[in-house]
Formats: structure tokens, C-alpha cells, sequence
């Protein structure tokens, strides 16, 4: 695969930032997602799938008229059509920033977080705030068969379609790994995660799908390119007829990034929250 390009020239991911003392929208750091999809053979305008990212935050927290502190968990929705994607780091800044500023309700803070959002993404933010017990934010566990029992063996470790392969009667069947673990495209650090694989098509070879999922443990990318990675690969070599590809990243820095990616005319997800989230 080509060389990624490097979109992180300005953004604030790894350099020694002060924490915001009052609300700045200008501390959101848009990336471009085409020069990331350019060398998977994905085209803006001709995206072969539809899908989201699903960010949670844990730390929102603003003051109220009266200035008593209110505290919230924030779940965004980002459409993969967005024209951006939005680097975390900034996104921490931004949240932060809200901490020692006042608004009148919970609707205010809501209708802040849209429009400042929705503008740097260049499209339609979804913004949901719950209460820190809400039943919502309940963790589940994964629907399928998991692949991690297999017992093969492993000698490489980044992303390699060669792996996979498909054959035999179409069928259906959700299947996912613990395993999945990929790189900070910045700092390095690791971005350990979840992933669920829903397809109609010929069975895919499991072993082989499992190697696949582990190569990415020394790819460096951001979370959303992955799975598009993941995506644009199995479309590929397993040719299924449909494909759902979900990712359920643990949080780090108080937020958690969960992308999906599926082919057009497939349900939703839904929000799946794991115990690691």
C-alpha cells in the first residue's frame, strides 16, 4: 500500500498543551479524510460504503447558571461521508474548554457542541449527553461466534490481504476478535480494541480472517482508516455479497472511537459498548 500522507503537520496530538481555562471552538484540528482513503483506492464522491463514528466522552463536564459544576457522558455520531474526521487530541482541548463555562441548560451545552462539531466536520454531527448513571451507557458483549480459541500461528504482524479467502455456499455470520490492536499514527502509542465482522457471502476461511485482524498490531493509523482498511480488503479478497466491519476501540484520554463501515443498503449497528470501553 502507498505511504500514508502525513495530515498532522498543525495538530495539537503530542505537543505540551495547557488545558483550556474557557470555552474556544477554535481548538478543533480537522483532518481531510481523502488524502488517508486516497491510497486504499477509496474516492470522495464514491465511497463504497456508508457507516459512522461513534465517539464516546467521559469527561464533559460545565458549570451551570450558578455556577455549580454539571457533569455528563457525550456520545457523537460522525457520518463517514463527512468530508473531515476530527484529531482527538484537539477534540480533549475542546471538551476541556467547556469546564469553568457557564450556560444556561443542558440544551445549550447540546446545541454548542453540534454546531461547532457538525462545522469542522463539515457535516451533520449527531450529540447525545447523558446523566453518568444512565442505563444507556450500560457495557454488552459482542454478537457472533469470537475467533480468539483458534490455535494458529502468528509471525506477522501488519496487514496482509493475502490472508484472507472465501469459498463454498453463501451464508451468513457475524464473527469477532479481542485481538485487534493497532498504533497512534503520531506518538505510537497503542490503540487496543474490539472487532466485529458481519457478512453474506461465501464462508470466509477463519484462520486466516484471525492473521489477517492481528496484522494490524504494528500498523500505525488512526482508528476510523483501519477499519476502512479492514473494509476495503475483505470486499476484495472474500468478495461478499454484503459486509458490515465495526470497530470498538478502548478508551484512552477519556474517549473512546467505535467506526463502522458497511455496504449501502445494510442495518446499522446500533451502539454496542464493551466492558473495555
Amino acid at each position: 500500500m502507498a505511504h500514508r500522507p502525513d495530515t498532522l503537520e498543525h495538530a495539537p496530538l503530542g505537543r505540551d498543551s495547557a488545558y483550556p481555562e474557557q470555552y474556544d471552538a477554535a481548538l478543533l484540528f480537522p483532518i481531510a479524510r481523502a488524502a488517508n482513503r486516497a491510497p486504499l483506492g477509496i474516492e470522495e464522491g464514491a465511497l463504497p460504503f456508508i457507516g459512522e463514528d461513534e465517539w464516546h466522552a467521559f469527561e464533559v463536564s460545565w458549570l451551570n447558571g450558578r455556577g455549580k459544576p454539571v457533569v455528563a457522558v457525550a456520545r457523537f455520531t460522525l457520518p463517514a461521508s463527512s468530508p473531515n474526521l476530527i484529531e482527538s487530541k484537539s477534540w480533549k482541548l475542546y471538551l476541556n474548554s467547556f469546564n469553568q463555562t457557564r450556560f444556561e441548560n443542558i440544551d445549550a451545552v447540546r446545541g454548542v457542541l453540534k454546531e461547532d462539531l457538525s462545522r469542522v466536520a463539515g457535516a451533520a454531527v449527531g450529540v447525545e449527553l447523558f446523566d453518568v448513571d444512565d442505563a444507556a451507557l450500560d457495557s454488552v458483549r459482542l454478537p457472533g461466534e469470537c475467533l480468539d480459541a483458534l490455535d494458529i500461528a502468528v509471525d506477522d504482524y501488519t496487514p496482509s490481504a493475502d490472508h484472507l479467502s472465501a469459498d463454498g455456499e453463501v451464508i451468513e455470520e457475524t464473527l469477532y476478535s479481542h485481538l485487534l490492536k493497532s498504533n497512534c499514527p503520531v506518538t505510537g502509542q497503542p490503540d487496543w480494541g474490539s472487532v466485529m465482522i458481519r457478512y453474506k457471502g461465501k464462508k470466509i476461511d477463519r484462520e486466516g480472517l484471525l492473521r489477517y485482524l492481528i496484522g494490524f498490531r504494528q500498523h500505525q493509523d488512526f482508528h476510523e482508516h483501519c477499519v476502512e482498511h479492514i473494509f476495503t480488503d475483505m470486499m476484495q479478497r472474500a468478495d461478499p455479497e454484503e459486509l458490515l466491519v465495526l470497530a470498538r476501540y478502548v478508551r484512552r484520554g477519556g474517549l473512546d472511537i467505535s467506526p463502522w463501515r458497511a455496504t449501502k443498503g445494510m442495518a446499522p449497528p446500533g451502539s454496542l459498548r464493551l466492558a473495555r470501553q
